[in-house]
């Protein structure tokens, strides 16, 4: 049986002629009898004029009983629009540390670094949705969240926490990015000598037990109906806006925990203790990552208001980037001052140190003092990495000092230069103390955790490669490729042979 499709093009042009003509010619013919057409079908004209009758008490009562379009329903909309905007730019930031880790490490690793971050992100996602959310948000029992586990905003749980149900969604999505970036701050501190297994087993547990349990003692009242228990640090005071602490510290105290376990790079500390640098082989990759992860932080921190009511994102986002820029100059005379010349990778991360020291404060400290905490932050970033050189802790990007020293430093700064209450604003010494306790409790938490978790996985399923894997490059033995052309990538240990000449 020939379908009607396979019609020729002519066919089908003839069949609607034809159909167009009868339609045209019948009332003519009926007003050339003298009768008009709906007289000469008056049951078909009435049963079509109740159908269209019908067709409006329906469309009439479904507006009956749609509610209102109120200001309050419109700006739930808006607010839910512009945490999804945020939560889109906080992800982007997964490009920009994608770009510093490969940057500030050599060639033979970029595709380790880029694997990294891209299942971090990923796996992180997925276990935040199961289990971290609800560990995070959930009703508390007093540590963690007991329910909202594999999270639904259109559930009644939600429902009865915000009725919105686009906000809710919102909401974890938001949530997520910001869990990402608390692990994929690890990857760059243990870059180039772990087991690509090692380390997706650790993203899964810094997302589902690390970042949440600590989230929901900060953060847990941030979604909570009415009447229920916030977190324990929350309810004493303690102050972290967009996550110095929450966020970057817990995230630069397990990269602590990861670089302490996994030792140095071969090469990287000399017999007689003195440091041998191993440059990074592109500077300009790691210089666009700072730029798009600035660009990102314009999402972390004013994003983190949820609402646009009163318009306080746009203050925060001026107190963002003045500490962003403060960090810039901080680090570069600083720089300058240790090295005799303004050193351009310190320079770079003295941004990211000036934008994890206003991480907390943004919406409380003045402009003023937003720039006095991003040039400290700046300053901080140059002597800690040097500290930690002499300690013999082997940080390849100076993860450990801008996110967990700094972030240490911005959560501190809340308490020192806030408006009104800020120690230095005659408002005493409480809330300094505060800051100081949810300090201490993140650093014992985050690192003490992320010891054992490091440790077990060292004597189980071992966390570093080969000493020949590792002078070889880790892209060829644990992806199988290099990420630029193979006769262009050194091995070895060489500093400036990242791309051979």
């Amino acid at each position: 049986m020939v379908s009607s499709l396979s019609l020729p093009n002519r066919a089908w042009f003839a069949m609607i002629a034809i159909a167009l003509g009868l339609m045209i010619s019948y009332p003519l013919s009926a007003q050339d009898s003298g009768t008009p057409a709906s007289e000469d079908a008056p049951v078909v004209e009435a049963e079509a004029g109740e159908e269209r009758a019908e067709e409006a008490a329906e469309a009439e009562g479904a507006e009956e009983e749609e509610a209102p379009v109120t200001a309050e329903s419109v700006l739930g909309d808006v607010d839910t629009l512009w945490t999804c905007l945020a939560a889109f730019l906080v992800f982007f930031m997964q490009a920009g540390f994608a770009l510093v880790e490969a940057g500030f490490t050599r060639a033979k690793n970029a595709c380790n670094i880029i694997m990294k971050n891209l299942m971090d992100f990923s796996i992180g996602s997925i276990s935040f949705w199961l289990v971290g959310f609800g560990l995070m948000f959930g009703a508390t029992n007093g540590f963690c969240g007991t329910d909202l586990f594999f999270f639904d905003g259109d559930s009644d749980a939600a429902l009865a926490i915000n009725s919105n149900a686009g906000f809710n969604w919102a909401f974890l999505i938001f949530q997520t990015v910001f869990c990402a970036t608390a692990a994929t701050i690890v990857s760059g501190a243990m870059a180039e000598r772990t087991k690509f297994s090692a380390y997706l087993v650790y993203s899964v547990l810094i997302t589902v037990i690390v970042y949440p349990i600590f989230g929901s003692w900060c953060w847990g009242g941030l979604y909570k109906a009415e009447g229920m228990d916030a977190g324990w640090l929350e309810g004493r005071g303690f102050l972290d806006f967009a996550g110095s602490t929450v966020v970057h510290s817990i995230g630069g105290w397990c990269a602590l925990a990861g670089a302490i376990t996994i030792g140095p790079r071969i090469g990287k500390y000399t017999a007689d203790g003195k440091v041998k640098p191993i440059a990074g082989h592109s500077i300009p990759l790691g210089a666009l990552g700072v730029f798009i992860l600035w660009l990102g932080w314009f999402g972390f921190n004013p994003g983190s208001t949820t609402a646009v009511g009163g318009g306080s994102f746009a203050y925060i986002a001026v107190t963002t980037n003045l500490a962003a820029a403060a960090g810039v100059v901080g680090a570069m005379i600083t720089s300058w001052a240790m090295f005799g010349k303004p050193d351009t990778s310190f320079t770079l991360n003295g941004a990211l140190a000036g934008l994890v020291s206003i991480t907390a404060g943004c919406d409380c400290l003045s402009p003023l003092w937003a720039a006095v905490a991003g040039l400290i932050g700046g300053v901080l970033v140059v002597l800690s990495c040097v500290f930690f050189d002499k300690l013999k802790i082997d940080d390849p990007v100076g993860a450990v000092s801008v996110h967990g020293v700094c972030g240490a430093w911005g959560t501190l700064a809340v308490g020192l230069f806030m408006k009104e209450t800020g120690l230095v604003n005659g408002g005493g010494l409480e809330q300094t103390i505060t800051q100081v306790i949810g300090i201490a409790v993140g650093f014992v938490w985050a690192f003490g955790v992320s010891f054992v978790i490091f440790n077990l996985i060292k004597f189980t399923m071992g966390l570093r490669v080969t000493a020949e894997e590792e002078m070889q490059g880790l892209d060829i033995h644990e992806h199988g490729m290099y990420a630029y052309p193979a006769h262009l990538v050194t091995e070895g240990t060489s500093q400036a042979g990242h791309i051979a000449s």
